[in-house]
């Protein structure tokens, strides 16, 4: 056989393989979305909505580990009470809600 012949009997196999090869990168995309991608907005939706939804006598967490309780809510910040006669004000962004107030997710 020539090197025409050759060629023209690989180039079918060529084809398939190359839609095979497409096919693989969109099916890892959309494992790589379902499992990573969409858990991760939602729960990022979850906490936005949390800290939006935040009132004067709610118990929080912040993303350094201090308990305390809510005192006042201003439009980014929070003042929240950690003892009698203690109250730090942290950035709404800091405060992250505990696995007991958002559905199992923290």
């Amino acid at each position: 056989m020539n090197f025409l012949n050759i060629f023209l009997l690989q180039a079918p196999q060529q084809q398939g393989s190359t839609w095979s090869g497409i096919l693989m990168i969109v099916l890892i995309f959309v494992i790589f979305w379902l499992f990573f991608i969409r858990p991760q907005n939602k729960r990022a939706k979850e906490q936005q909505q949390f800290r939006e939804n935040l009132k004067k006598g709610d118990k929080i967490v912040t993303i350094g580990g201090i308990h305390g309780k809510v005192e006042e809510v201003r439009e980014n910040t929070v003042l929240v009470s950690i003892d009698h006669n203690t109250k730090i004000e942290f950035e709404k962004s800091a405060i992250i809600p505990n696995a007991s107030q958002v559905g199992g997710a923290a």
